[in-house]
């Protein structure tokens, strides 16, 4: 895994899961947790990292795939895309 995946993970995607309240998923956590050895946790940070790098990298992939089928001025356009200048005489 590059360096640069693990510097976005640590200083974007974590920061980014850990805003995000587990609501429903709260006890499926503790229940793993509470289930391994303490030893084992950064184990399964480490999986847990792999993840959501890699779930990162699916949805930029595929979310660039998908940008060309939304319409451009829709509302579900992203305000980012890069867009053609208007040509306008000098």
């Amino acid at each position: 895994m590059s360096d640069f995946m693990l510097w976005l993970h640590a200083n974007y995607i974590r920061p980014q899961l850990e805003a995000v309240p587990p609501e429903d998923y709260r006890a499926h956590f503790d229940l793993v947790k509470n289930e391994l050895p303490h030893s084992i946790w950064a184990e399964l940070d480490k999986c847990l990292e792999f993840t959501a790098i890699h779930a990162f990298a699916l949805g930029f992939r595929t979310g660039k795939g998908l940008a060309r089928l939304i319409p451009a001025g829709s509302s579900e356009a992203r305000s980012s895309e890069p867009r053609a200048a208007a040509l306008t005489p000098q």
